[in-house]
């Protein structure tokens, strides 16, 4: 898929998830997400940190002694923006083509596919996953080294989407959904002793 096709995915799924976060009540906001120590707004407002300037995202980066993760929670734990700035800054990155340096266009749309997952599931949400654009991810995950390495965990085990053009590893097949592999890639869910994901 050619990155004119990914940024349009970006475009969209940033507005999709802008739409279901202006929906939500006080009380959601505050729900705890996926992602570990984070609510559903500091992962709203992590969302929002690609679009810093090269500069401040620099600056972020020496005042964290370049370490990633230290980064990303600094940057949210400082972000004191109402819901309704954060809606309204995710909207507007839509059509946007930043990013931080090092990365291609498949990390933003990774970005919004498994956060907008980290959002929805805690808050009992379907968040419908678009199949080509979850393939891309998967790929791009697979591919990852840092700050997921998930060939590490999946050694002798093959993911095989059912609903979707895509599989990877070698071993023993683990079939499921497209949504439900991109989450076992990111670490979201493990594959159980029957090996399917939990």
């Amino acid at each position: 898929m050619g990155s004119t096709t990914i940024w349009s995915w970006v475009d969209r799924e940033r507005t999709d998830l802008a739409d279901q976060l202006e929906a939500l009540s006080a009380d959601q906001w505050v729900v705890n997400s996926l992602c570990d120590g984070w609510t559903v707004r500091d992962v709203a407002a992590h969302l929002t940190h690609s679009q810093l300037a090269a500069p401040q995202m620099m600056a972020a980066m020496l005042g964290s002694g370049f370490r990633f993760n230290t980064m990303m929670r600094r940057l949210v734990s400082a972000d004191d923006r109402r819901p309704d700035q954060l809606v309204a800054a995710l909207r507007s990155a839509a059509g946007s083509r930043r990013r931080p340096p090092g990365t291609t266009p498949a990390d933003p749309l990774m970005d919004v596919l498994v956060h907008g997952q980290d959002i929805a599931i805690p808050l009992g949400i379907d968040r419908p996953m678009p199949g080509p654009a979850a393939c891309v991810v998967a790929e791009h995950l697979w591919r990852m080294r840092f700050p997921m390495n998930p060939r590490r965990h999946l050694k002798g085990v093959r993911l095989v989407a059912t609903d979707a053009d895509f599989a990877v590893g070698d071993g023993q097949p683990v079939t499921a959904p497209i949504r439900d592999l991109v989450l076992v890639l990111s670490g979201r869910r493990r594959l159980s002793a029957g090996a399917a994901p939990a």
